[in-house]
């Protein structure tokens, strides 16, 4: 049972990333049994999970649906992505073992190798970001920061996934990452925090000026 419930979790977080189950959209324990091929007790477990992390939302005599964010809670969301991940990189700064620099180097250069492709592919480069952002929680050596952010971040993901995101701006995050490395290479933790700083908000206009349109 507990392994069905894993794979429904994933199969509907996965959809949800990937925009399969767009924002606001409404979803059945039935439907989501018959696309992912399980049985619709572990789904409805795992939609219970989903509810629990701020994803979906399961209203009484309803239903079920993707959270949807308007442009304030975005705003709200960056908010906090800008104080706690500038920390988090300033303590990277800290705190980052060379095994740890060494990684994030490496997840900085396939970046910078994908988006020099004419036609780069936005859900490869959205994974490698995802785990960027997590080796710096990681290398910030705070646990509980990397518990506040984890659903902060996912939430952000939904939203900012790279498919909406032109050459030059997929290019200008890579530098980003770039330099942030650099930045914790020579331990500058005011450095480290500006570059998440500027990181975090250039996304935020790219993604608000993507809703307006």
């Amino acid at each position: 049972m507990g392994e069905a419930v894993d794979r429904a979790y994933q199969a509907i977080r996965e959809g949800i990333m990937r925009g399969t189950y767009a924002q606001g959209a409404h979803i059945t324990a039935q439907g989501l049994a018959t696309a992912s091929g399980l049985s619709r007790t572990p789904v409805r477990e795992a939609m219970r999970r989903l509810d629990a992390e701020g994803l979906i939302r399961i209203i009484p005599n309803r239903g079920a649906f993707v959270v949807h964010w308007d442009k304030d809670e975005i705003q709200h969301i960056y908010d906090l992505r800008v104080l706690l991940e500038g920390f988090a990189a300033e303590s990277a700064a800290l705190h980052v073992t060379p095994e740890q620099l060494l990684e994030l180097r490496a997840i900085a250069d396939e970046m910078q190798a994908m988006v020099i492709s004419p036609e780069p592919s936005r859900e490869a480069i959205a994974e490698v970001n995802d785990r960027f952002h997590k080796a710096i929680l990681k290398a910030s050596g705070n646990s509980r920061l990397q518990e506040l952010l984890n659903g902060i971040v996912e939430m952000s993901l939904v939203l900012s996934t790279f498919r909406h995101y032109q050459i030059e701006e997929l290019r200008r995050s890579a530098n980003q990452h770039s330099e942030l490395v650099s930045a914790l290479e020579v331990r500058d933790p005011a450095w480290a925090r500006n570059v998440m700083a500027a990181h975090i908000l250039s996304a935020r206009h790219t993604l608000l000026n993507v809703l307006s349109n």
